[in-house]
C-alpha cells in the first residue's frame, strides 16, 4: 500500500500516446531551428562591428529579428520539459533531469561558451552570465517547480511574467549579488578578489517564460488539428494585444522629437524582458507553431535538423562565427585585428576605425556559416537519435 502511494505521488503525466512515442513533435524542431538562425545573425553581429540597433531601418530590423530567439530558448525549453516528463511518467526522475542539465548548462557557460565568446584566457577581468546561464538557473528552478500541477506551473508563470516589476523594488532590498542575480542584472563580484561576473539574462521574468512553456506542452500534447488551433488563437492573441498597447503607448507618449512611430512600437526592452517585449515575440513565434506543421522541402528539413540539437549547434555557432570573422579581418585589413581577442559580446571597447562591416557582408558571412554548422548538426542529430545515455542526454 505505501509503495502504491508513493509511486502515485511521483507519477505526474500519464504515458503519452502511441503516435507521440516514435518522435518528435515536427513544428516545435522548425520553430526551434528558425529562432536559432535568427540568432546566429545577432551572435555574427557582435564581431562586425554593426551596433545593437539604431535608428537605420537596416541595422535596427538586423537586431530586432534576432528577439525572438531567447524568449522562444525559454519557452521551448518549458514545452520540451513538459514533454520529456511526459515519457518518464515520473515527477522525480524529471525534476532530476533538470536540476542535473540545468548544472551542466551554467557550468557550459562560464567554461567552454566563455572561451569561444573571447578566446582569451583572462577570466580574472570578465565573465558574461548569457542566455545559457539564464536557461540552466531556470531549469533548476524548475526542477522545484514541477512537483505542482501542470495548470499550477502555468499560472505562476504567467503571474511571474505580469508581474515582474515588484521584482524591481524587491531587488534593491535583497543583498546586491542576489537582486542582481533574480532581476537587477549587471556586474557581481565572486568573493574578495575572486573572477567577475556580468548577469545579462537575469532569473525574472525567464524563470516565468520557462514555466508558461511547460503548460504550453499540453497544448502540444493534443491532436494535431486541435494543436494547430490553440497554437493559432494563442498566438494571434498575444500578438493583436501587444499590437494594441504598444502603439496606444506609443502614440500617447510621442512627440515632435521622438523617433518614428514604428521604431517605438519595435522597441521593447529586452534587458530585464518586459511583459510587451515577451507579448512581441512569443505571440508570433506560437504563431509560427501552429502552421510550422504544414512546411515541407529543404528549408524546413535543414531548420529541423538544427531543431533537433539546439545545444549542440549553440556550442559549435559561437566559436565558428568567431573564427570566421577572424578570416574575414585576415582579408579585408591583412591582419587580424586584436579587437577580435578581447571581451566579446559586451566588453570588447570601441570598434576600430574602419573596421565595421557592411550589413550584405555580415549576411554573406552568416550564409556561410549556417551552411557549414549543417554538416555537423545533421551528423549529431542522428547520433542522438541512437544513443541518449550519458552526456547525450544533455548536449
Amino acid at each position: 500500500m505505501g509503495t502504491t502511494a508513493t509511486q502515485s505521488a511521483n507519477t505526474v503525466f500519464t504515458p503519452p500516446t502511441s503516435d507521440m512515442r516514435p518522435g518528435r513533435i515536427g513544428s516545435l524542431d522548425i520553430a526551434r531551428g528558425l529562432v536559432m538562425v535568427l540568432m546566429a545573425v545577432d551572435h555574427v553581429r557582435v564581431y562586425s562591428g554593426v551596433p545593437a540597433g539604431g535608428p537605420n531601418p537596416g541595422v535596427f530590423f538586423t537586431r530586432w529579428i534576432t528577439h525572438f530567439a531567447a524568449p522562444a530558448f525559454a519557452f521551448l525549453a518549458g514545452t520540451g520539459a513538459f514533454l520529456y516528463g511526459a515519457k518518464l511518467g515520473d515527477r522525480r526522475a524529471l525534476a532530476k533531469y533538470l536540476a542535473l542539465r540545468g548544472a551542466f548548462l551554467v557550468a557550459l557557460e562560464l567554461t567552454v561558451l566563455r572561451e569561444a565568446w573571447t578566446f582569451n584566457v583572462d577570466v580574472l577581468s570578465y565573465n558574461l552570465a548569457g542566455v545559457l546561464w539564464m536557461l540552466g538557473w531556470c531549469m533548476i528552478l524548475m526542477a522545484a517547480l514541477v512537483q505542482l500541477p501542470v495548470v499550477a506551473v502555468g499560472v505562476v508563470g504567467i503571474a511571474i511574467v505580469l508581474a515582474q516589476n515588484v521584482f524591481e523594488p524587491l531587488g534593491q532590498l535583497l543583498p546586491s549579488a542576489l537582486g542582481k542575480f533574480v532581476y537587477l542584472g549587471g556586474g557581481v563580484q565572486l568573493g574578495v578578489g575572486g573572477p567577475p561576473i556580468l548577469i545579462l539574462y537575469v532569473i525574472v521574468p525567464w524563470i516565468g517564460v520557462m514555466a508558461a512553456g511547460y503548460w504550453f506542452g499540453t497544448v502540444m500534447t493534443r491532436a494535431v488539428v486541435e494543436r494547430r488551433r490553440l497554437c493559432r488563437i494563442i498566438g494571434w492573441t498575444l500578438t493583436l494585444a501587444f499590437l494594441a498597447i504598444a502603439s496606444g503607448l506609443a502614440f500617447t507618449h510621442g512627440g515632435a522629437q521622438s523617433p518614428p512611430a514604428w521604431f517605438r512600437i519595435l522597441n521593447q526592452r529586452k534587458y530585464p524582458a518586459s511583459q510587451l517585449f515577451l507579448m512581441m515575440t512569443l505571440g508570433p513565434t506560437i504563431l509560427f507553431i501552429g502552421y510550422a506543421e504544414a512546411m515541407h522541402g529543404a528549408v524546413a528539413r535543414a531548420l529541423t535538423t538544427f531543431g533537433r540539437v539546439p545545444l549542440f549547434y549553440y556550442v559549435l555557432h559561437i566559436p565558428l562565427i568567431h573564427a570566421t570573422a577572424l578570416v574575414v579581418s585576415l582579408v579585408r585589413q591583412g591582419s587580424i585585428n586584436p579587437w577580435l581577442f578581447a571581451n566579446h559580446p559586451l566588453n570588447p571597447g570601441p570598434v576600430p576605425g574602419g573596421y565595421r562591416w557592411s550589413l550584405p557582408l555580415l549576411y554573406l558571412v552568416l550564409a556561410v556559416v549556417i551552411s557549414l554548422l549543417y554538416l555537423p548538426c545533421r551528423w549529431y542529430a542522428g547520433v542522438k537519435a541512437r544513443d541518449r545515455t550519458g552526456l547525450l542526454r544533455f548536449l
